[in-house]
């Protein structure tokens, strides 16, 4: 039976992710992760993805509503879309008048939002007649979602009306002052695509520097603990090439000594700048220290 929006789906799709759901079944990532990740780069986000093989989680391909620096950061909420055949309108919309939604395609998915939420839609680079987002429905995720935004591979209209709603950001591929039209909606929390990005429901969207990092829900708290190892330890490479203790090509390694993540241990508990990175196990780095092999040259990416 044809079910957008399905819980039972959604569960099948994110087995890893072990921790709360949203009734819709979506991982809920806990909100002081989303927050953490405010604070960090999309490079230091990207390499623990990269790392474990994740290497189509980025898109870049997009332009920006707001090229002002502010990140968008939230969980998403995917939509696909297909170019319009009658049958197969009839037959969706049909399954969305049984499920009570009101109003076009888009409308729908806008309508399901809660806070923290991002909307991801492949409108199959669709821009004439392809506009998922103009002024209205942009005032409605601001209303429902409080930071959230969107991601459209496809177009946005009324984009001056868009502009004024104050705290959205929303990365698209083109404008166009026609409204949306002969599209049909395939899936709606399914599995989608962001130009060479796959999306599933309840991923992590980070948006900056002009493009959008897709971080796998059962990923991020490693990857938000990753990131923040990278930054420590930038911190601590600095401070150590500055005094001519150790060379780059040593805090370049993919594999520290044990001496080395020793006097960084020691740096984070004594410096006011390793405060924050106080809570951080490094078992798993001492434990490649002591596994490796010492004469490893491989360099961190």
């Amino acid at each position: 039976m044809i079910k957008f929006n399905s819980r039972e789906e959604i569960i099948e799709l994110t087995p890893l992710w072990k921790g709360e759901r949203f009734p819709d079944g979506r991982p809920r990532v806990p909100d002081r992760y989303l927050d953490e990740m405010r604070k960090m780069t999309l490079e230091e986000l990207w390499k623990p993805i990269f790392l474990k093989g994740y290497e189509s989680q980025f898109e870049g391909d997009l332009k920006v509503l707001h090229d002002d620096g502010r990140k968008l950061i939230g969980r998403a909420v995917t939509a696909t879309f297909v170019p319009t055949r009658p049958d197969l309108h009839d037959v969706m919309f049909g399954v969305g008048a049984k499920e009570g939604r009101k109003g076009n395609y888009n409308q729908w998915v806008i309508d399901s939002l809660v806070e923290g939420d991002v909307v991801v839609a492949d409108m199959y680079d669709k821009i004439y007649k392809g506009t998922f987002l103009g002024g209205n429905l942009t005032t409605a995720i601001k209303t429902k979602t409080k930071t959230g935004g969107g991601v459209i591979w496809g177009g946005i209209r009324d984009t001056e009306q868009m502009k004024a709603v104050e705290g959205v950001q929303v990365y698209y591929r083109g404008i166009d002052p026609t409204p949306i039209r002969e599209f049909v909606m395939k899936d709606f929390n399914g599995i989608t695509r962001i130009g060479k990005a796959t999306v599933l429901p309840g991923d992590i969207v980070y948006g900056a520097g002009g493009g959008v990092l897709f971080i796998p829900a059962h990923l991020v708290v490693e990857v938000v603990d990753g990131a923040a190892k990278t930054h420590v330890k930038d911190d601590f490479g600095f401070e150590m090439i500055a005094q001519n203790k150790f060379t780059t090509a040593q805090i370049d390694r993919a594999t520290w000594t044990e001496e080395m993540l020793d006097m960084l241990v020691e740096w984070i508990k004594t410096d006011p700048r390793g405060e924050k990175y106080r809570e951080l196990d490094w078992t798993a780095e001492y434990d490649a220290a002591r596994n490796g092999d010492p004469n490893d040259t491989q360099t961190m990416l």
